[in-house]
């Protein structure tokens, strides 16, 4: 049954008149009669009586009324609700981030979209890539900021990858270490250093995709978290690699060099989400906020 029968149906019997609603209707009178007739003939009864003076409701046309009006009330919910989430009126925004984009870039992009849209629910979940692209594709997350390694490349033909930002790593070293003072440092000055890193397993990775082949640091302290390693550092137990992202509140007893050209490895930054899948409106919108924020921390260097 379409629905614009019903509309008009339910206009006749509010004002009484196939005149009166045509009028209301913005229809000739003859339209309306065809359209009532076409639902007459639909449902295979009478829905009103047509009299001198107007019309009457049919026992027929008493007992659809309610179910129209029921119907035709909750499609224009449906249609605000829509109109709403299209708006970013409503709706949520499940974000996931790996570590270090979690310690400025992401909170940034959150809370410019929150001043922007403030009746989007709002969720952030902290975890590395792989486990970031498995909430995607489990309908977990609408959107991942994840990191790319040489060593590590995600899967274009599965993930829509949105570039935000190339981060480099660079050297944390005590502000009293033998090179603090200088503005670039070669991993072969630091063979005879103790390397800080943040796990025996995960930190693999980011070695290997960040060192070139050949050097082996050596590794005498883990620290998970970056408060610890950091603290390490500072005591001068070690140095340890720092992904750009993450240097805000770095301690002031702390010194980060740039690597060498030559050694220098760039972690590439994402905001994923799963290949052919329409991305809701908040998601959508959330990207420009990213791109953002991610030019501002390209601006600061």
């Amino acid at each position: 049954m379409e629905t614009h029968l019903l509309e008009v149906f339910r206009t006749v019997a509010r004002y009484g008149s196939i005149t009166a609603a045509a009028r209301q209707l913005r229809f000739t009178q003859s339209a309306v009669s065809r359209q009532i007739a076409a639902l007459e003939a639909e449902i295979g009864a009478r829905v009103f009586d047509r009299l001198p003076r107007g019309v009457a409701l049919t026992e027929e046309g008493r007992t659809l009324l309610p179910h129209a009006e029921a119907l035709l009330d909750r499609l224009a919910t449906a249609r605000r609700d829509l109109d709403d989430l299209h708006g970013l009126g409503s709706g949520r925004l499940r974000v996931g981030a790996f570590p270090t984009a979690v310690a400025a870039l992401v909170p940034r992009a959150l809370a410019s979209f929150r001043t922007a849209h403030p009746d989007v629910a709002l969720s952030l979940v902290e975890g590395r890539t792989p486990a970031l692209l498995e909430r995607l594709v489990a309908g977990d997350a609408d959107v991942a900021v994840v990191s790319e390694s040489p060593a590590v490349p995600i899967d274009p033909s599965r993930f829509d990858l949105h570039h935000l930002i190339d981060e480099r790593l660079l050297v944390a070293v005590p502000s009293d270490h033998r090179l603090a003072r200088r503005r670039t440092v070669r991993l072969a000055d630091l063979a005879d250093d103790p390397f800080i890193v943040g796990s025996a397993t995960a930190e693999e990775t980011l070695l290997r995709a960040s060192l070139p082949a050949g050097f082996a640091p050596k590794i005498d302290i883990v620290a998970a978290e970056w408060t610890g390693k950091l603290g390490c550092v500072a005591a001068g137990l070690g140095v340890a690699l720092v992904p750009a992202l993450a240097v805000r509140g770095t301690p002031a007893d702390i010194t980060l060099l740039r690597l060498h050209p030559d050694d220098e490895s760039i972690r590439r930054v994402f905001a994923a989400t799963v290949a052919g899948r329409t991305r809701p409106p908040a998601a959508g919108r959330f990207l420009a906020h990213l791109d953002q924020t991610a030019r501002a921390f390209t601006r600061d260097g």
